[in-house]
């Protein structure tokens, strides 16, 4: 299996022990989730760490990564959940940018158990990236035809207003934007 880059890239755990920290210590080391291909081979990496105790109880006393996988609750101080791998695989073989997922759920706010129900919605509701509501607005009138090309040069709109009332049909994040 290849190793996995894009979602997982910036992810990483400082991997100690409940015990050595017991004992006032604080050794351990930071790991890269990208530098391992499945939950498995990072699992192995960690008791390889700590072999000089016989059953350690990992304690991640930092960790590092994007808000997605804390907020899924994929990663946290006593936690890394042996399906961030399957999921990160999904996101990254998905045709959507991280970065467009994690908008998403930061616009719905909710937790998601079904990686690939997430997936789907994220590209049913996408409805691109622009600078502003009104920049958003402009390009989907005029997109739609609601916006005749021969409108004379005397008729202004007022993006500010226009967009203030059709943005209840749509959320935004980072200059990203979804259908309700």
């Amino acid at each position: 299996m290849a190793k996995l880059q894009n979602c997982l890239q910036n992810a990483c755990i400082y991997v100690g022990t409940y015990r050595k920290y017991n004992n006032s210590s604080l050794y351990g080391k930071w790991l890269n989730l990208s530098d391992y291909s499945d939950y498995d081979e990072l699992l192995t990496a960690m008791y390889e760490l700590h072999f000089d105790e016989s059953d350690p109880e990992f304690m991640f006393q930092d960790y590092e990564a994007p808000k997605f996988f804390i907020n899924q609750g994929l990663i946290s101080e006593c936690h890394i959940s042996k399906d961030i791998y399957e999921i990160a695989e999904k996101i990254n073989d998905s045709d959507l940018d991280f970065d467009i997922i994690e908008a998403y759920v930061d616009c719905r706010g909710n937790y998601f158990q079904n990686i690939q129900g997430l997936l789907d919605e994220v590209s049913e509701s996408y409805s691109g990236e622009h600078n502003s509501d009104e920049d958003f607005v402009q390009e989907m009138l005029e997109q739609d035809g609601s916006i005749p090309e021969n409108l004379p040069s005397y008729i202004y709109i007022d993006w500010t207003s226009t967009a203030r009332h059709l943005m209840y049909d749509y959320s935004t994040s980072n200059g990203y934007y979804f259908r309700n």
